[in-house]
């Protein structure tokens, strides 16, 4: 139970409030951060001493697989990850297992002992969000929320196609309220469409092969649809030809398509208080970049192409993206892209899954393994830290794993380190193949982050980039009572011994969600309720009722009833919908 927490004496991080390692107390109570308390709530107040160590607001990841069909394909492929990695029961948490794609359970545990408490899952296959949702449902610890796929989808494109904007806006709203989803996830535009008929796409021109729909417009009227509900978040933006050398290119001009869309998210919510803008303005949200980002030819002349997309990025303001660090070892690789995987697979051979999500999406899900060894990986390895390191602005960048494609999420206090630390780079490079050297351009590269920069990219920016900064990712009044405690002092921190801070954010000194402690020292200590957003975006009821008389008659393509579409709220942990008003 939320309770009244005082901590003392701690170097606050807090971006965007402009704090950066300044001594003071944080104060919370019912749930919420205070500007102070009174004399009566001190008799009953759990106070912690923070002196000498790190105090951020809670993790907040705003792109990882975690739930869903998908990421319990990868469960299936991978029985290794279950026999060899996992966690027994306790009187307090469930058992669990899994290294790159760990049970329900076991995930939210991972997450809240590095000082996580807010994830949201960012690919929801529309016909499988009920099973997306009793994942969620059942992770411990987080708060959740999920973006819809549409970037294939039957009935948009249909739309689209005879430019019925208004029909496409209340599809696009009814769809997000029908599953109880949160924002637009477009992966591939046209291309997974094609891959249902062995096709893919190449070029932002190239019509879909059924709805005559490109690329360039699928992007444009996402974009525009997305700013005309006043969606929280930006289009969250997977380019074509993921993962192809040479795909940097169409991955720039990607970003340069909605470069002219104006932000407008409008959420009737009550907003924390914080010294900086908290609401995005960004129009596009590329993720996973370095997968984007490849360069060269072919496999023969590849190299880095992240250069090209982050100056594009540092010049202009429409766009913020996320890493899709590669730290090495074990990975899953799971996507919508279907072609994407299909061609994973006949490089590598390995075991491979492929579905076709009928009239909405596809995926794909191979078993990897990222080696020092390796040319390519070793290339990725760099470019991962590239995108995040050649931003001039750390508020244009957040930092992934793209969780469990470059790798699970647990590695992302060695991906801080290598941020944060030039000799943990050095240090790699030399257990690296030299294409990481001679193909990327991350050894000229001497930039070490700070621990501002550190909580701009795990928490400040990834909360206001997806429209949830209005309580995440801030420490100011009104806030979330989520906190995270690392034993960093960062006036004895030494970046050469980056060791300290990999041990430093692996396991928080303490885990706070919404005033109670959740974690300590890597040890679960509650396990409280937990929040599922989504957005309830309200439209012209002509348009919704004329676009149901459509889907109704074309819902004849699907396996399934009608009346069997919907995801009701009792699959939801604590339904939160964020009130959204359209632009009429």
């Amino acid at each position: 139970m939320a309770g009244t927490i005082a901590i003392k004496n701690g170097y606050v991080y807090d971006p965007l409030n402009e704090i950066n390692g300044d001594i003071m107390d944080i104060f919370i109570k019912d749930g919420k951060v205070v500007t102070q308390l009174s004399g009566a709530d001190m008799k009953d107040v759990k106070e912690i001493d923070a002196k000498g160590k790190t105090v951020m607001p809670g993790g907040v990841d705003s792109h990882s697989h975690v739930a869903g069909a998908k990421v319990n394909t990868g469960r299936m492929m991978r029985p290794e990850d279950h026999y060899k990695h996992y966690q027994k029961r306790t009187p307090l948490t469930h058992s669990g297992t899994g290294y790159t794609v760990p049970s329900v359970y076991l995930g939210g545990y991972e997450y809240s002992k590095m000082g996580y408490t807010t994830v949201f899952e960012a690919a929801v296959p529309p016909m499988e969000a009920r099973h997306t949702h009793e994942e969620m449902r059942s992770t411990p610890m987080l708060d959740m929320g999920g973006y819809l796929v549409l970037g294939n989808n039957w009935f948009l494109m249909r739309y689209l196609k005879e430019g019925d904007v208004d029909k496409a806006a209340a599809y696009i709203s009814w769809m997000m309220k029908t599953h109880k989803t949160y924002g637009i996830k477009c992966v591939n535009p046209g291309g997974v469409e094609n891959w249902g008929w062995g096709e893919n796409v190449g070029a932002l021109d190239q019509a879909n092969i059924h709805f005559d729909v490109t690329p360039e417009e699928m992007i444009k009227s996402l974009s525009e649809l997305n700013e005309k509900l006043g969606i929280p978040m930006p289009v969250h933006l997977h380019a074509n030809n993921l993962g192809h050398p040479g795909c940097w290119e169409i991955t720039r001009d990607s970003l340069k398509i909605p470069k002219s869309v104006k932000a407008k998210p409008n959420t009737d919510v009550e907003w924390a208080e914080t010294k900086r803008n908290a609401k995005r303005h960004e129009s596009v949200y590329l993720t996973h970049c370095q997968f984007n980002a490849f360069g060269g030819t072919s496999w023969r002349d590849f190299e880095s192409g992240v250069k090209g997309i982050t100056d594009y990025v540092n010049s202009n303001d429409h766009v913020v993206m996320d890493s899709g660090c590669v730290p090495f070892g074990d990975a899953t690789v799971m996507t919508g892209d279907g072609p994407a995987i299909h061609d994973l697979y006949v490089l590598t051979g390995h075991k491979w899954s492929n579905t076709d999500v009928e009239c909405e999406c596809g995926s794909g899900v191979l078993p990897f393994e990222y080696l020092k060894s390796n040319p390519i990986h070793s290339s990725q390895w760099a470019m991962g830290l590239e995108v995040l390191l050649y931003v001039k602005d750390a508020w244009k960048s957040i930092m992934t794993t793209d969780s469990p494609n470059g790798g699970p999420f647990t590695k992302y206090p060695q991906v801080i380190a290598w941020l944060m630390s030039n000799k943990a780079r050095e240090d790699t490079f030399a257990e690296c193949h030299k294409w990481a050297q001679d193909r990327t351009g991350l050894g000229g590269e001497t930039r070490e982050m700070t621990l501002n920069e550190i909580a701009i990219l795990t928490r400040a920016n990834p909360a206001r980039t997806i429209g949830m900064s209005y309580r995440k990712g801030t420490l100011g009044v009104g806030a979330d009572g989520d906190v995270a405690i690392y034993n960093i002092d960062p006036k004895k921190l030494e970046v050469n011994d980056y060791e300290s801070i990999i041990r430093g954010f692996e396991n928080a000194a303490y885990t706070i969600k919404a005033g109670e402690v959740v974690s300590q020292m890597g040890e679960i200590v509650a396990v409280p309720e937990k929040n599922t957003f989504y957005t309830d975006i309200a439209v012209d009821s002509d348009d919704e009722k004329s676009m149901l008389a459509d889907v109704k008659k074309w819902f004849k393509y699907y396996t399934i009833g009608f009346d069997r579409y919907p995801t009701p709220e009792k699959y939801l942990a604590n339904p939160t919908p964020i009130q959204v008003n359209a632009e009429k």
